[in-house]
């Protein structure tokens, strides 16, 4: 039979997008639950496969019955509801912080360590949105080279910090336009016209959002002892995460072998021509789902070190579609391929 699916936090914008990739993956439900909380329960519905939906209550009680539930409304509402749904014999895909550091659940970007969900978990951590498309890209690199160091700094779009700064980067385009000071909205600087190298809570010198990128790929990659570097930058863009990243090897890389593997490496795709000016950019990467890498030449301060540029859509694989893949493998539900093809509208 086809599972009994619950969608946690349905009606934000990677509840949305989980729903719209359900559907364009024809993943097979037998019975689906929009769930969200008190503020939009019983007041919203959610179109999926030509029907509506109506958004239920995210409690405790919710979970009778279901199969799978894809969390996607905040940390401390999947610490709360995960064991519940857990108890009520359903498996968790959680697109929180709340596990990701557990050591007894399985942090997994299906292309790197998938392997990790054949025991069948109850729970998985779906990775942050820069780490997955980071590992994406550096994983097969690793297998091939053996990482030992790496620094990169990411280029993140206003939608990772939800539809609110997605909203006011609008507001702030369209001040700008006429000639007014933007005004800064859900986010501590303006962004329209600016670039901010902050916005996430500080610990110590560093940022959240560093820590995790950080912490999370030397767990995904099992490389505990990863020199690893990270400035985060958000940019004034809708979709769409870019990284500029310096990783060196256990011995020298040449760009032409780098490469190589990439072209052959599962969800990714080399966009690569420096003289055609063909390289990933965060606009032609929305609505897509493959990981992009471009700019993948000799580290001018590292001899056999390489320097390259990664972009992926941070609600697509960033998010929703990571979890979707981890829930296809749960669930024994063959994967549709990640090869290219007609770009989707963003889920905004």
């Amino acid at each position: 039979m086809a599972p009994r699916i619950a969608v946690v936090g349905a009606t934000g914008v990677v509840g949305r997008a989980i729903l719209g990739i359900l559907e364009e993956r024809e993943f097979p439900i037998d019975e689906l639950r929009c769930l969200a909380s008190s503020r939009s329960a019983g007041q919203a519905q959610l179109q999926f496969r030509g029907r509506w939906y109506p958004v239920g209550l995210a409690d405790a009680e919710a979970f009778a019955g279901c199969d799978l539930a894809l969390f996607s409304a905040g940390a401390s509402t999947a610490r709360a509801l995960a064991p519940a749904a857990v108890a009520a014999g359903c498996r968790v895909v959680d697109n929180s912080s709340a596990f990701r550091q557990d050591p007894d659940i399985p942090l997994v970007v299906p292309e790197v360590n998938g392997a990790r969900l054949d025991a069948g978990p109850s729970i998985v951590a779906n990775p942050n949105c820069s780490t997955i498309q980071l590992t994406v890209a550096l994983a097969p690199l690793h297998r091939a080279f053996g990482l030992r160091r790496l620094h990169l700094a990411t280029y993140q779009a206003a939608s990772g910090a939800g539809r609110a700064l997605v909203e006011a980067l609008r507001t702030q385009s369209r001040e700008m336009a006429d000639g007014r000071p933007p005004v800064a909205v859900a986010y501590p600087h303006p962004l329209a016209g600016n670039v901010v190298p902050g916005g996430w809570r500080a610990e110590g010198d560093a940022t959240e959002e560093e820590v995790k990128i950080v912490a999370e790929t030397r767990r995904i990659l099992g490389l505990p002892d990863l020199l690893i570097g990270c400035t985060t930058v958000r940019v004034p863009v809708a979709v769409g995460h870019a990284e500029a990243v310096w990783a060196a090897f256990e011995r020298l890389v040449t760009p032409e072998e780098a490469r190589a593997v990439l072209e052959s490496a599962p969800g990714v795709q080399v966009v690569d021509d420096l003289e055609e000016d063909l390289y990933p950019t965060p606009l032609a990467a929305a609505g897509t789902d493959p990981v992009y890498v471009g700019r993948i030449r000799a580290d001018l301060g590292e001899p056999g070190a390489l320097s390259l540029f990664i972009v992926a859509d941070n609600l697509r694989k960033g998010a929703a579609l990571n979890a979707v893949q981890i829930a296809e493998r749960l669930m024994g539900i063959p994967a549709v391929s990640l090869t290219p093809r007609a770009r989707t509208r963003p889920f905004l």
